[in-house]
């Protein structure tokens, strides 16, 4: 028995329209593939702030949206931006269960996979002539559509000579997501860079601030989720019998059997499984071996990153992006002070009021020195009002008074064999990768880092002393990267050779226990 279609006749210069080349059937697949990957590991990021706003400073009671029913105190420290934190399943999320560092890492690979095969499909489609099939080319495609949808509405089907091989709903919706939605989500993704951002700062005024790019990039992926369900629906329930041969199979059916049409249903059924077995897969492989997920995914990101962000350096103070006007009412905090438990000394000399603090600089190094906060402030000052990026996703814009990071270092002389910046705190990194007992929390940045103007050690926010929420007496601030490498209540800073020498050797407690990257651009 065998079902026949008339399939009406679409050639236009000479381009078959009707039918489904290979190259667009590959491509086609493998994006249905990479937006599986990039919407899980948006969750997954989404999940560690679960909070969206259209402005920068990100108070708490500001939100657009929000996926949580948290209540946030506007007391600095009383809830920290980790208690916000939420932990996704691996069936939903990639790789699931709070690893926000792996999260990142897939979000940032596949993306340069979407992208690549992204290009491919729009030079194919415009080199072959079957833009037309996406391309409206006239303006009564918008009474069509609306056509189309009252049709949809009420539940029915329109008649197949209206596809072509699209009707124009379908093919309004199709040039929406391809000419429309990616090209936003492409110009939105970099801003979430604090190095980008910083760079670029105009560009990021094009989309308002940070957190509206931010918003935009969260609709964006919305949309790509409700389009991606109707979509695979509509594929199932509009003429199934001749359209799905005919995008299976690739060819203008005028007659199709029963053996083509079961050929059809079953590789597009094959290819989804194959596409969630992926896409669930991946969390699981993630999760078994963290530590390895860790190294590969991250470790794949690295020629792109070393082509391009690895380059920049923020620049939000020599262009003066913001001003004490922009500084935020409210600034979330990751951590909290250090406990008796983890340092009987900080505690002290917060007693004391810090007046017999001394920052010690040593490790390969001729001689070892240490600094009172008031010897540093009279070595040099600098001020910088910059934003603070969270790895998790908020903002937050401060006014810091400090010195330059290069310029105390310039007063001991490493010996030959130091490449490394080691910044030590007297404070804990919250948990251990193996679960052991914790650690002083660490950090290392590399010479160019080092001598980033905006990389400094500062000793004031928002023109009083820092507070002990915020990283007093001393933090770090490095605002061409994200805030994990920002170490608060510095300790000691130690010049070494290699940072896999230390800790778990990834580069810092972040990386070694957070599984993020070491060079913290993106």
């Amino acid at each position: 028995m065998s079902h026949s279609f008339i399939a009406v006749a679409n050639i236009v210069n000479g381009v078959d329209l009707d039918t489904f080349p290979a190259w667009l059937r590959i491509t086609h697949f493998i994006n249905f593939i990479m937006m599986g990957f990039l919407i899980r590991s948006g969750w997954e990021v989404l999940a560690s702030h679960p909070r969206l706003y259209w402005n920068n400073h990100c108070t708490p009671g500001s939100e657009w949206i929000k996926f949580t029913k948290d209540k946030v105190s506007t007391v600095p420290g009383e809830f920290t931006a980790r208690d916000d934190q939420r932990s996704l399943h691996p069936l939903i999320s990639l790789p699931g269960r709070g690893e926000i560092g792996l999260g990142r890492a897939w979000h940032a690979l596949v993306t340069s996979i979407w992208l690549l095969n992204g290009f491919i499909y729009v030079a194919l489609l415009f080199g072959t002539g079957q833009w037309r099939r996406i391309v409206p080319t006239s303006w009564s495609i918008f009474p069509e559509a609306w056509e189309s949808a009252k049709i949809y509405m009420g539940l029915q089907i329109p008649s197949i000579e209206h596809f072509q091989p699209y009707d124009a709903l379908q093919k309004l919706m199709y040039f929406t997501v391809v000419f429309i939605v990616a090209p936003l989500m492409i110009a939105t993704g970099p801003i979430m860079s604090p190095t980008f951002a910083g760079r670029f700062p105009r560009y990021v005024k094009l989309f308002h601030n940070r957190q509206t790019a931010r918003s935009i990039h969260f609709l964006g992926m919305a949309f790509y989720c409700v389009f991606v369900v109707i979509h695979v629906a509509l594929v199932f329930v509009v003429h199934p019998q001749y359209n799905i041969a005919h995008m299976m199979l690739g060819e203008n059916y005028n007659d199709i059997t029963a053996a083509q049409f079961a050929q059809a249903v079953t590789m597009l059924i094959l290819g989804i499984v194959f596409a969630i077995a992926l896409w669930i897969g991946a969390s699981y492989w993630s999760l078994k071996d963290k530590r390895r997920a860790q190294r590969l995914v991250w470790g794949a990101t690295q020629p792109i990153r070393s082509l391009t962000l690895d380059k920049m350096h923020s620049r939000q103070v020599k262009t003066g992006t913001f001003t004490e006007d922009d500084i935020s009412p409210f600034h979330w905090v990751n951590t909290r002070p250090p406990t008796h438990e983890q340092s009987e000394e900080w505690v002290e000399m917060r007693e004391r009021g810090f007046e017999d603090y001394r920052l010690e600089i040593g490790g390969l190094v001729e001689e070892e020195k240490s600094f009172s906060i008031d010897e540093l402030k009279a070595l040099g000052h600098v001020t910088n009002i910059t934003m603070h990026t969270c790895m998790q996703g908020w903002t937050g814009i401060a006014k810091w008074e400090g010195i330059r990071l290069k310029d105390v270092l310039a007063l001991v002389k490493p010996t030959e064999d130091a490449r490394y910046v080691m910044v030590t705190s007297y404070g804990h990194v919250g948990h251990m990768y193996d679960g052991g007992p914790t650690t002083p929390y660490y950090e290392c940045l590399e010479p160019s880092m080092v001598d980033d103007d905006e990389c400094i050690l500062a000793w004031a926010m928002n023109g009083e002393p820092l507070p002990d929420v915020y990283g007093g007496p001393l933090r770090l601030r490095a605002d061409s990267q994200h805030g994990y490498k920002m170490v608060k209540w510095v300790h000691r800073i130690e010049w070494i050779h290699d940072y896999h020498d230390v800790g778990d050797g990834q580069g810092g407690s972040r990386e070694d226990s957070g599984l993020q990257h070491f060079d913290a651009r993106a």
